[in-house]
């Protein structure tokens, strides 16, 4: 089964009148990953970019640290699904064994069915990195996110994320339904590429609650925007991390929550110093 990531839908039309017409909705499927062929997660995921998904999850979760702990990874559509199925080196085997948890939730819910609070609120990574760019160059990774998001100009209703690397000016962006698989994508398609997280400016088209500065942090990057608000532990996160969170980013500009020395003022070029 390979399900396409977006279908079409006819549907009636109630505004001046009736009218019959047809929308794109986003699609989601049960994605299982496996780790020598044992169970870990099932996600609802948007069926698009699933070896990026699988990569980025793995390394956001802390199943793996380096793509070179991956002996294999193979996406086999399933009548019911999709499964993502690693075959791990044999050091990270018994690592894995001691730590498994299950997470099952709607549109890949970040947190949901983890089995000891502990786990939920384990430590954040802190960031270090000497990343400074300018507000002028925050507005200008913001204005680039609608022309790269082809899914939601399809159907008006996905989340995005995206990588923007300070040396190259290269902005990767990819979507899910769920905006924790559409981070675990963008930061599974970097890793492939050999991407530095800590020369990176990471956007969202979301809220930001605790898992996407988990996530952000186990990245690398210095520097979190999203176009709405954080959550308050969210905020504290970041701030220990060492993250520098924007929020409410919008058109007319945005907010600094937490380590605003890497923002400056002036125009100035991308400056990275480790």
């Amino acid at each position: 089964m390979r399900t396409v990531p977006v279908t079409p839908v006819t549907t009636q039309f109630w505004r001046d009148g009736m009218a019959e017409g047809t929308r794109c909705l986003p699609e989601e499927v049960a994605v299982a990953l496996t780790y020598d062929r044992v169970t870990y997660a099932v996600m609802m995921a948007t069926p698009a970019d699933m070896e990026d998904f699988a990569l980025g999850f793995s390394l956001s979760e802390g199943i793996i640290a380096d793509r070179s702990e991956i002996e294999a990874l193979e996406v086999v559509d399933l009548p019911l699904g999709v499964e993502c199925r690693f075959t791990l080196v044999e050091t990270k085997r018994d690592i894995l064994a001691r730590r498994r948890r299950h997470l099952t939730g709607p549109m890949g819910c970040g947190l949901c069915g983890i089995d000891s609070l502990r786990e939920a609120q384990r430590p954040v990574p802190h960031i270090k990195s000497a990343l400074r760019v300018s507000a002028h160059e925050i507005a200008a990774g913001l204005a680039r996110l609608p022309g790269l998001q082809s899914l939601n100009q399809r159907t008006k209703g996905i989340h995005a994320a995206a990588v923007l690397d300070t040396q190259t000016r290269r902005m990767m962006l990819r979507e899910d339904v769920g905006r924790h698989n559409a981070l675990d994508k963008v930061i599974g398609a970097i890793a492939g590429e050999g991407v530095a997280g800590a020369g990176c400016v990471v956007y969202l088209t979301s809220r930001v609650s605790i898992e996407l500065v988990q996530k952000t942090a186990v990245l690398g990057a210095p520097i979190l925007v999203a176009v709405s608000v954080p959550s308050a532990r969210a905020v504290r996160d970041a701030y220990e991390a060492g993250l520098t969170l924007i929020a409410v980013a919008r058109d007319d500009g945005f907010e600094v929550f937490t380590h605003p020395e890497r923002i400056i003022e002036a125009y100035a070029p991308y400056r990275s110093d480790g």
